[in-house]
């Protein structure tokens, strides 16, 4: 029931569809952008809901997994995130993957909700690591589209890699567009 609920919200009520082949294999990392709103949970939650096969968790800061929210939001696929001291959060990413036969996750490499020229890269070095590809996922609210493109494994430089997601990111509009990623910067 709440999988035809999900799916009405999300394309009748709002008017939003999904482009691109939404991945089937069991490894991936998710790299969405842009990340300017608070909308953008709640549009990829209605859409990972009523998706068959579609599983991906998502990281938030630990402070919004107390009780009782905390129920709701693992129930909603959250994984907390200690962000207020070095926790060699990359490493048990990778852990993570490297345990389990199936795992997807989502990062938002800008980190916030605001515009921000300098990206974490805690994306590229997971998904080294881990030796597992990325898949980009662009929330586009000017043609209120998720934009989903192929998996594709690291092949450059951090700095490179950034400059070329940024590049890609730019062509979608977010909620606040001024906040999206700017290209050229």
């Amino acid at each position: 029931m709440f999988k035809k609920i999900a799916k009405w919200l999300f394309e009748v009520v709002w008017g939003w569809k999904v482009v691109g082949p939404v991945p089937t294999i069991p490894k991936y990392l998710i790299v969405v952008a842009p990340h300017t709103s608070n909308w953008d949970f709640l549009i990829g939650v209605l859409f990972r809901r009523y998706t068959e096969g579609f599983d991906p968790k998502y990281l938030a800061k630990k402070e919004l997994f107390i009780w009782p929210l905390g129920y709701f939001f693992r129930g909603l696929g959250g994984f907390p995130v200690e962000r207020s001291k070095n926790t060699n959060f990359v490493d048990s990413l990778v852990n993570v993957y490297n345990t389990n036969d199936a795992f997807v996750t989502t990062i938002t490499p800008e980190g916030m909700r605001k515009y921000n020229q300098k990206w974490k890269t805690g994306f590229y070095h997971i998904a080294k690591k881990a030796n597992i590809p990325l898949v980009t996922v662009a929330f586009d609210y000017g043609t209120k589209r998720v934009v989903f493109d192929e998996p594709f494994y690291i092949t450059q430089e951090v700095d490179k890699t950034v400059i070329e997601l940024k590049k890609y990111f730019s062509q979608f509009k977010g909620k606040h567009p001024a906040y999206g990623p700017q290209w050229p910067e």
